[in-house]
């Protein structure tokens, strides 16, 4: 059964994915850049001159998108980059590292999606069963991230032209899909991603997904490809450049095969790198972000992040003695 559906969505999201071209993709993402973001922030705390804020601002799909924003110490100019989490996480998957650069000269906006966002801003996912709300929201997540950009762009102290992007799982699609739409960006990095839904939902032995398989019918799972095919990464990833990729993938990956990395990366326009960790899903080695920092501070400019890391794992003086 499980071939037979993995078929009729191939040749359903192959349809699709002929049916428009990147410049009709493009405009699924379209919207006003010019309305006021009408941004409220509150400062969290400081933490030697780093300084967290919650942060809110209009969506141009509805309500208000909800966040932080880190600030380095100092007038500027500083680096901007803009994070996405993993689908089901929040903004502070990536607070820890946002920090870090901070301190390396770059402002941070770490966004909520619709659906992990507080009331009353938070509209739920429905999958399987309401494909094309879950395609809005999609698109909203994509718009949000973008109007991150502006907000980071509305600062005086932030260089334009020296902006990134970093997502993970979910936030790896986005930054897909933002690096064919929004190329303000200089870098991106796609960190544990797929090139289609179908290979999370189609083509891999994860418990979670395998019971998924099983109590969903075909049908139902065929339409939510279909409707959400247009979405997928691989639409996006030939048309990045000139911006430059750095594609971050787990060797003990749980929810998607090697073969779908593989041609997640192939699909991808040149410039691009891969890189490949002996972790899960989390990619939460170290390495990780070492790499990933490395390749920031050649694309935008901020500085090495191995001299603040050791700092702060450097013990306190009482503790050497």
């Amino acid at each position: 059964m499980i071939r037979r559906i993995a078929v009729f969505a191939f040749a359903l999201l192959t349809a699709s994915a002929h049916a428009a071209s990147i410049d009709e993709l493009r405009r699924l993402f379209d919207y006003d850049a010019k309305a006021p973001l009408s941004r409220q922030d509150n400062m969290l705390y400081d933490r030697d001159g780093v300084r967290v804020y919650d942060v809110s601002f209009d969506s141009p799909k509805g309500g208000r998108v909800t966040g932080y924003m880190v600030v380095p110490p100092g007038p500027g100019p500083f680096a901007g980059v803009v994070f996405g989490h993993w689908g089901y996480g929040n903004r502070t998957e990536f607070l820890p590292e946002a920090e870090l650069y901070a301190e390396a000269g770059a402002v941070s906006v770490l966004i909520d999606y619709p659906w992990t966002r507080p009331a009353p801003w938070r509209r739920s996912l429905s999958e399987p069963d309401e494909p094309e709300k879950d395609r809005g929201l999609y698109v909203q997540t994509v718009v949000d991230l973008r109007r991150a950009f502006d907000l980071l762009t509305s600062r005086p102290d932030v260089d334009g032209n020296r902006l990134a992007y970093v997502g993970h799982s979910y936030g790896a699609q986005w930054g897909a899909v933002l690096a064919a739409v929004d190329q303000r960006m200089k870098a991106a990095v796609l960190v544990g991603g797929i090139p289609d839904l179908a290979s999370i939902w189609l083509e891999n032995d994860d418990p979670n997904i395998a019971e998924f398989r099983q109590k969903v019918p075909k049908e139902k799972v065929a339409r939510y490809l279909e409707v959400n095919g247009p979405l997928n990464a691989v639409n996006y990833v030939p048309h990045a450049a000139p911006v430059p990729l750095m594609f971050q993938f787990a060797r003990y990956e749980r929810y998607f095969e090697e073969a779908a990395m593989n041609r997640y990366f192939k699909a991808a326009a040149e410039p691009k790198l891969a890189r490949w960790y002996a972790t899960g899903h989390e990619l939460n080695d170290i390495r990780a972000m070492v790499d990933r920092a490395a390749f920031l501070q050649e694309k935008i400019r901020i500085k090495p992040l191995k001299p603040i890391v050791e700092k702060k794992l450097k013990p306190p003086s009482d503790l050497r003695k």
